[in-house]
């Protein structure tokens, strides 16, 4: 958890100074990337808000994302991803929306992807994805490889 507490020290300084603002949608990595967040003194600065969307009831639910909108898509995609980044940013207004969905193991998921496999986007003035494959089945350090990944993502698209 240091990783994750140092990397989102940075990055609430950057949004902090930027005036910009983020709100999350992750799936596997279980509450990690806003708990770094929000683990971060003046948060309320800069994060607007999050969801833990693991399930399409939660999808529906939190996101109000229906059936037909993901219709095609696989859950662990980057096109989902993508969906979840950009209606998070929109829902709660934010700068930035960030979002992760993948599987943490020890098994894959119905969709055949491996356990390690997690794919995050960010969505605002640049968009970006990215899929992680970590070829481990250790569900606890996916959980974390993921949280961290997607946090380098969103600092990576905070530096252009």
């Amino acid at each position: 958890m240091d990783e994750l507490a140092t990397l989102a020290a940075v990055l609430g300084e950057r949004l902090k100074a930027r005036g910009e603002t983020v709100a999350v949608a992750e799936s596997s990595a279980g509450g990690l990337v806003s708990a770094a967040l929000l683990g971060v003194p003046g948060a309320s600065a800069y994060y607007l808000g999050g969801a833990v969307v693991y399930t399409a009831k939660a999808r529906v639910l939190l996101m109000d994302l229906p059936r037909e909108a993901v219709a095609g898509m696989r859950s662990s995609s980057e096109p989902y991803a993508l969906l979840l980044a950009r209606t998070a940013r929109e829902r709660f207004g934010a700068t930035w929306g960030l979002a992760e969905t993948g599987a943490a193991g020890p098994t894959g998921n119905r969709y055949g992807d491996a356990a390690g496999h997690s794919c995050m986007a960010v969505a605002g003035p640049h968009n970006a994805v990215f899929t992680l494959e970590t070829g481990s089945a250790d569900r606890q350090e996916n959980m974390q490889a993921f949280a961290n990944t997607a946090l380098e993502l969103l600092l990576a698209n905070l530096s252009k």
